[in-house]
């Protein structure tokens, strides 16, 4: 179990370095151990202020875990419109979002028992 957990971490650790080096906003690390069937351990979620930036955020968190952890997500959706793009590494869920967007679904809320960490951005 701890290697899966440090797995977690590492992964957690270049997601966010991804969402930070391309400046996501508002991002939030949703810890969902604790909650009884959950499909994942750990949501993340940021927003971007276009679909333009939204894809940087994507391309920028693949491109992060591919290089430093060799990790490629097993399924990304919505990168279409650029909307709500999820990238699925399994174990940690990434929700990209334009803001209005997030506000719409509010994801926060509906995973509201969940532990949330706000991570602070140094911009």
């Amino acid at each position: 179990m701890a290697n899966t957990q440090a797995t977690a971490n590492d992964l957690i650790t270049q997601i966010l370095t991804g969402i930070e080096d391309v400046k996501g906003v508002d991002i939030q690390l949703l810890d969902l151990r604790e909650i009884e069937n959950t499909v994942c351990s750990y949501f993340i979620i940021c927003n971007g202020t276009s679909n333009t930036h939204v894809s940087a955020i994507v391309n920028s968190v693949q491109k992060t875990v591919s290089k430093q952890i060799q990790e490629k997500p097993y399924h990304t959706e919505g990168s279409e419109n650029a909307e709500w793009v999820l990238i699925d590494y399994v174990d940690v869920v990434v929700h990209v979002f334009q803001k209005h967007i997030r506000d719409y679904y509010n994801i926060e809320g509906l995973w509201g028992d969940a532990k949330t960490t706000e991570i602070a951005s140094n911009y």
